[in-house]
């Protein structure tokens, strides 16, 4: 009997070993400071800021700075842009904005993917010049405040990714940080204030699935 209980309690201890040494072998999302390489890889409204999880700066929260560690600063400049308000879009809320960041040499920005011909889900046709484009074209559309009222509008601007790779875009367009969630807008919520907003020919140039959704670049003027 006494074989059979040690025969018995072998496999059981192998099992439950396993089961408590499973989860350890998986990615954990990370918290405050944790490592990070895409937003995917931090918890709740964290953003992955020089690979590491913190407080996102265009929702305004201080999760990071209440858990008393040292938390790596935010872009420069984006301080500087605060909401002015909130669009309630089927049952969210988004914050609205008149401003972007800092135009510098190498802007943060998150690049997002656009259909700028009729139909697509750009809505309607782009704001510089009324018109709608073929998305083999190099172009993009930028958050209101970098849109500045149109100024840049015909505008090439730089873009690089993360994987070093750059494409030169024309603006064409306006990505509505104030409105959206209308026909106007193909019923999207407002553009955050760090958008912009690419063709399938720009994800394309730079060597990046457009099914990603949003990455991280950087952008200047050409």
């Amino acid at each position: 009997m006494a074989n059979l209980g040690i025969a018995l309690l072998l496999p059981l201890s192998l099992f439950f070993f396993n089961i408590i040494t499973f989860p350890l072998s998986s990615s954990a999302i990370s918290s405050c400071n944790g490592p990070c390489q895409t937003l995917d890889d931090c918890q709740g409204q964290l953003i992955c800021i020089n690979s590491k999880c913190n407080d996102d700066p265009d929702v305004g929260t201080h999760i990071c700075s209440h858990s008393g560690g040292s938390s790596p600063s935010p872009p420069s400049g984006s301080h500087e842009c605060r909401s002015s308000g909130s669009l309630l879009c089927k049952g969210t809320s988004y914050p609205t904005y008149t401003c972007s960041p800092p135009v510098t040499s190498f802007t943060p920005a998150k690049l997002t993917n656009n259909d700028f011909s009729e139909g697509g889900d750009g809505g309607g046709p782009s704001e510089c010049d009324d018109s709608y484009h073929n998305n083999t074209e190099s172009i993009v559309a930028l958050s209101t405040g970098w849109y500045n009222g149109g100024s840049r509008c015909g505008k090439m601007i730089k873009i690089t990714a993360s994987n070093g790779r750059s494409v030169t875009a024309k603006v064409v367009d306006e990505c509505d940080s104030m409105r959206g969630c209308d026909k106007e807008h193909a019923g999207q919520p407002p553009c955050r204030n760090n958008i912009v907003d690419g063709s399938d020919a720009v994800w394309s140039a730079l060597g990046l699935n457009k099914a990603r959704g949003i990455v991280d670049v950087t952008w200047s003027l050409s």
